[in-house]
């Protein structure tokens, strides 16, 4: 047996995606059913009323998406490449301090995995909730994502 170790998604998301490192997000948990993504407190992300701004929150929820994706379809990486097709936030309170993000997919992924198995390029929603620490929505995010298949080799 090996003695490294496989990296998280968490670790995976931080490495690859920029933004994540940036923000210093927090990836508490990554399963095929949620993903929960914490956002700390940071004067330097914070908006004109001392809160995080809204493209941080905004990143903060795509990123909770991101890692739900990875945990449910990180099987299907060698034939299809996820994809964020389109997305909407709303912001419902003020978020003040600490936010997390918790991530669940719309549909289930085995229904997701059918259709691209029946060559299809599957669409999916992922909901996520923003929230205070004293648990107020503060913002919620539908991310819709595909997996596109990757070309045939030639």
């Amino acid at each position: 047996m090996s003695s490294e170790t496989k990296p998280s998604i968490g670790e995976m998301m931080a490495a690859t995606v920029p933004m994540a490192r940036t923000l210093n997000l927090e990836f508490t948990e990554t399963s095929p059913e949620r993903a929960v993504v914490r956002l700390p407190d940071q004067a330097d992300y914070h908006n004109h009323v001392g809160g995080p701004h809204a493209g941080a929150m905004f990143t903060l929820a795509e990123s909770a998406s991101g890692a739900i994706v990875l945990a449910a379809f990180g099987d299907q990486l060698s034939r299809a490449v996820p994809l964020a097709v389109r997305a909407e936030i709303g912001y419902k309170k003020l978020a003040m301090g600490p936010v997390t993000a918790t991530a669940e997919l719309g549909r289930p992924a085995a229904e997701i995995v059918a259709r691209l198995d029946a060559g299809e390029r599957p669409e999916f929603p992922v909901n996520v909730a923003i929230t205070r620490e004293d648990g107020a929505v503060t913002g919620e995010m539908t991310i819709v994502w595909t997996l596109r298949p990757n070309a045939p080799a030639a």
